[in-house]
This record gives C-alpha cells, sequence and structure tokens, in this order.
C-alpha cells in the first residue's frame, strides 16, 4: 500500500491496463462501463462464479457474487464479475455426457486463466458450485498466484420421504430399486419430486461438499464459509467477507501459493478421510498440487488416508448429510476434532492472515451430538477412503469403504468394454453374485474423460446386490457411490494397463484393510496377453474431447493436461 492508505499499483498487474498516457485506449472501455476514475484506480478484484441454469448447484451463486462485490468496494478495490462454465453431473450421468464432466474442470481453470490473463486482474474471489467447479478455481487461483479467497455456493436442503432425509442418491438407488421389481414407477416418481428441494450442490459427503470441506482445511477459504446450504441468506455475509479478505491479502502480498503448501495438502487430505469424502479428491488434490509446482500424486493422498481416522458420519456411507454437520458448527468443527487428535497440522497459514490453529483457537466439540466424534472415539481408526496397489493397479487404484463392513472380496471377473454394456447388464440382471464387473476403457484418455459410474452402482444398490459385487474401472465413481466400487485403477486400459488384458472369469482379489488389488495371472501371462493387445480408437477424433485424450496425463497425477507449475519460469502474479 502506498503511504497515504491508498493501493500502490505500480506492481500490481492491473497498472498494464489502468495507469499512465499507454493505458488511455483501456480507461476509455472503463469509462464506457461507467466505472470513475477511482475505481479505474484501485485494484481489480476478478469475482468469478460458476452460476448457470444447468442444474440447482450454480442458481444461487449470482446472488453471492453480488454480495462479494460489495466486501470488495467497500475496501477499496474495483470489482469486476465474470462467470465460467459448469458440467453438473447429476444431470450428465448415466450417458455420453459424463464424458465432459472431468474436462470441464480443466476448462473452468483455463478459462479463468484466461480471463485474469487478459485483463490483469490483481486478485480473485471465486464461487463455485457443481463438482469440478471446485476444484477447476482452486487450481486456477494455484496457477495464477494472485491472492484469492475461494468460496463455496453451499449445499441442497435435503429432501424429505416417508419422514426421513434423501438426496439425489437416493433417486439413483430407486432407479435400480425399480428395474429390481422392487418399487412401482409411481413411488420412483414421488421420491424424484421431493429429493432436492431447493437450491445447492448435493447435500451428501460427495464431490462438492469434500471439496468444500478441502477449501477451508487446505486454507483458501474463510472459516465455516463451507457450511451454511445455498439458500440460507448467512452465505451472502459470507460472500461479503470474502470479498473483504482478499483485499487484505493484496495489502499483505499473501497469495495462494503461501497458502497452499506441503502441510497444507496433507490437512485437506486429512479431512477428506475424516468425512469419509469422495474418491476424486485423489484426483483434484494432485492437480492443485501441481499448479503450485508440488509433488503430491494418488498415493501420497492415499497414504494419508490410512493413518486418519474416520469421525463424521456423513452419507452416502453414513446417517447425515452437508445440513446437520453445519448444525452441529460446520467443517471448523471438524477441523478442530482433528487438530485436537495431533492430526492437523496447526501452523498453516490460511487466507485470515492467521495460521489453521488461531482460527480454530475458540471451537469446541459439542457435546449432545453424533454427527463429528472424537478422534479417540472413531467410525474407524483409519479414513473413509482407502487406497489400492498390486499387479492390476500398478500405478494405485481408490475405494470408499465408509460404511462397508466387509473389507475384503474375492471373484471373477465379468469385463465390459465401456459404461453403457455394464450398466445394460446390471438392468437386465445379467450378472451372478460374487462377479468382480470390471468396467475398462473409461480412463481419462480411454473414454475419452474418466466417466463416474453413479448410475451402474447406484442400480447395484437398488436391486440389493451392492454389497454382493465388486465393481473395477479405470473410471471414475461418484462422490456418492458406496459399496465396493475401485477406481482410478492405473495404468488405464487405453495404454496397456494390466486392466485392458483381462477377460472374463480371471480371479481378481480385493483387500482394503492391506491396500492390495491384483488378479490372479503369472507375468508370463501377462506379458502373453500383452503382446496380443491393441489399443481400442474412440468415437471422439475431434472436438474438445478428442483434444483433451491428446495432452491429459495419467489419473495417479490428476489426469492433468499440462506440466504444472513446476515447469513455469514466470507466473502470472508477476507480470
Amino acid at each position: 500500500m502506498a503511504a497515504n492508505g491508498t493501493f500502490d499499483k505500480s506492481k500490481l498487474p492491473s497498472r498494464h491496463t489502468s495507469v499512465g498516457p499507454r493505458s488511455a485506449p483501456h480507461r476509455s472501455y472503463y469509462y464506457a462501463m461507467g466505472m470513475t476514475e477511482e475505481e479505474i484506480y484501485q485494484p481489480f478484484v476478478g469475482v468469478v462464479t460458476t452460476w448457470n441454469e444447468a442444474a440447482p448447484c450454480n442458481i444461487s451463486l449470482m446472488r453471492q457474487a453480488k454480495a462479494a462485490k460489495i466486501g470488495v468496494k467497500e475496501s477499496g478495490g474495483t470489482p469486476r464479475e465474470f462467470t465460467t462454465i459448469t458440467v453438473t453431473d447429476g444431470i450428465a450421468m448415466g450417458h455420453e455426457g459424463m464424458k465432459s464432466s472431468l474436462i470441464s474442470r480443466e476448462v473452468i481453470a483455463d478459462s479463468v486463466e484466461l480471463t485474469v490473463r487478459g485483463h490483469c486482474y490483481d486478485a480473485l474471489v471465486g464461487i463455485a458450485g457443481c463438482d469440478k467447479a471446485l476444484p477447476g478455481l482452486m487450481m486456477a487461483m494455484a496457477r495464477l498466484n494472485v491472492p484469492s479467497v475461494f468460496m463455496y455456493g453451499g449445499s441442497i436442503l435435503p429432501g424429505k420421504y416417508k419422514g426421513k432425509d434423501v438426496t439425489v442418491l437416493d433417486v439413483f438407488e430407486a432407479v435400480g430399486a425399480y428395474s429390481g421389481g422392487k418399487i412401482k414407477e409411481e413411488e420412483l416418481h414421488e421420491i424424484e419430486c421431493v429429493a432436492c428441494p431447493s437450491a445447492g450442490s448435493c447435500g451428501g459427503q460427495f464431490t462438492a461438499n469434500t471439496m468444500a470441506c478441502v477449501s477451508e482445511a487446505i486454507g483458501l477459504a474463510i472459516p465455516g464459509s463451507a457450511g451454511a446450504p445455498a439458500p440460507y441468506e448467512s452465505r451472502d455475509e459470507y460472500a461479503k467477507a470474502s470479498g473483504e479478505a482478499v483485499m487484505q491479502l493484496i495489502k499483505n502480498n499473501l497469495r495462494p501459493r503461501d497458502i497452499i503448501t506441503k502441510k497444507a495438502l496433507e490437512n485437506a487430505a486429512r479431512i477428506v478421510a475424516a468425512s469419509g469424502g469422495s474418491t476424486n479428491a485423489g484426483l483434484h488434490l494432485p492437480a492443485i498440487a501441481s499448479e503450485c509446482g508440488i509433488a503430491f500424486d494418488l498415493n501420497d493422498v492415499t497414504e494419508i488416508f490410512k493413518s486418519t481416522p474416520y469421525i463424521a458420519d456423513l452419507k452416502p456411507g453414513g446417517r447425515y448429510v452437508a445440513k446437520d454437520m453445519f448444525e452441529v458448527g460446520g467443517v471448523p468443527v471438524l477441523m478442530k476434532a482433528l487438530l485436537d487428535g495431533g492430526f492437523l497440522h496447526g501452523d498453516c497459514m490460511t487466507v485470515t492472515g492467521k495460521t489453521i490453529a488461531e482460527n480454530l483457537a475458540d471451537i469446541t466439540l459439542p457435546q449432545n451430538q453424533d454427527v463429528i466424534r472424537t478422534t479417540a472415539d472413531p467410525l474407524s481408526k483409519t479414513g473413509g477412503v482407502v487406497g489400492l496397489r498390486g499387479n492390476l493397479a500398478p500405478q494405485g487404484a481408490i475405494v470408499k469403504v465408509a460404511g462397508l463392513e466387509k473389507l475384503t472380496f474375492q471373484g471373477p471377473a465379468r469385463v465390459f468394454e465401456r459404461e453403457e454394456d455394464a450398466y445394460s447388464a446390471v438392468q437386465n440382471r445379467d450378472y451372478k453374485e460374487g462377479d468382480v464387473l470390471i468396467i475398462r476403457n473409461e480412463g481419462p484418455r480411454g473414454g475419452p474423460g474418466m466417466r463416474e459410474m453413479l448410475a451402474t452402482t447406484a442400480a447395484l444398490y437398488g436391486q440389493g446386490m451392492g454389497d454382493k459385487v465388486a465393481l473395477i474401472t479405470d473410471g471414475r465413481f461418484s462422490g456418492a457411490t458406496r459399496g465396493f466400487c475401485i477406481g482410478h485403477v492405473g495404468p488405464e486400459a487405453a495404454v496397456g494397463g494390466p486392466i485392458g488384458l483381462l477377460q472374463d472369469g480371471d480371479m481378481i482379489s480385493i483387500d482394503a484393510t492391506t491396500g492390495s488389488l491384483s488378479v490372479d495371472l503369472s507375468e508370463e501371462e501377462m506379458a502373453q496377453r500383452r503382446a496380443a493387445w491393441s489399443p481400442k480408437e474412440t468415437d471422439f477424433q475431434s472436438g474438445a474431447l478428442w483434444r483433451y485424450a491428446q495432452t491429459v496425463g495419467d489419473a495417479v497425477d490428476g489426469a492433468l493436461t499440462h506440466p504444472g507449475a513446476k515447469k513455469e519460469k514466470r507466473c502470472y502474479a508477476d507480470i
């Protein structure tokens, strides 16, 4: 800041478009939008949301953006609002639209980067709803490395059916129950009409709420901002506070890479495991790490999971939804339970300008509630998500075990070359109890796009077979998936990974207690099959899906499409 209390733009990116005679043409555009000279000479803060009318996850974000802009403006900044895309998994699920989902994470990060670079914004406030939007915005913040504050747009309120809380997962599982003859079409219709009663992202500890917890644990969000459901007006106060906070970050020159350290990433992995969170965190944490130039892959994430107690009793493995956790104190209470148990690095810096420990100093674990337990009395001693490795997954794989009673499984492989074929077999009950369903050629390259398989897994549960078969894929599973469902198997089939060599009847062994995933085949047999293997050509030979397949890397590293900060010569914030 300058001595008179105003902001000194001489080292901020916006000086290139707002200061000096050379910027006169640029300033003429600002005057055209009604900006005053005072506003032009203040820092420019991009306020980005994923607002759209695609799904309830995003429809409340415009309101929250306006509140964030007030916070920026009242703190001496000039907010410039823009939006980017989302692909909503609940609607994309179960058909080819899901191929667009993970790819949208990269498009979100890239589009925010290009908007900020092109217009020389000095800082960011980002507000996101759908699953891939949360990591996409956090990746962009780390990539650009301008002072940034992230905020979750809030979860949906739970629906009610026959006196019980329901979520969109119950609708997916009801489809399976209907196909299995367990319920009538009229009941299915009743469930679909009540499951999603408001704006907001899916209410269980699925991917959006998992990454919302991550945003606080990693230090990019104001404490408590992830908790309130989307319809609550208290979200607007958090949005305004986020706008105020980003201006303080500019003053202090505190940037995302000062906050997102290796220890902060470990904190983020802890909260995923402790909450029985989404396996998709195994993709998104390595991707965020890469934007900071930090080596932190899927196996690093799952190693943290091994030693983290599972203490938040949240759906899909548990009983409660995000609103319930909010009502007992939200993410800060979960973090305090972990900190008190010695499972968090309390010295990590956050966007408040204080450390994790300082932020949590006055937080206590409420009594007379069982949503969040202490680490001394966990639901299980190890995290709700587990990593697996073995001759079927040399690079690793991941499975959510929260809520599972049996942690081992052995059975013959039933191989499908794409999700549609597996889903059809499930719908037709064309499988046997004890089978290990293999869905391959659904990885980042082979899909392309690494689809989630919630429609298939939910149908199995709806038929009452969720714990009687296992499912393995080089694709992904929704955060709402439950059961013995193993994803992110690498190397993927498209590059000749072992999953691409399997045949019907091969005996598969899974042990989530030891972290192993193997097939009963000799190295000689695997070598013979590999010699006869050839890659399958996808139907997507042009457009965004083709381009993604040409550049995307392995799931173990986060399915990235660029080298990350390790190859960076100069970050945007220093232009």
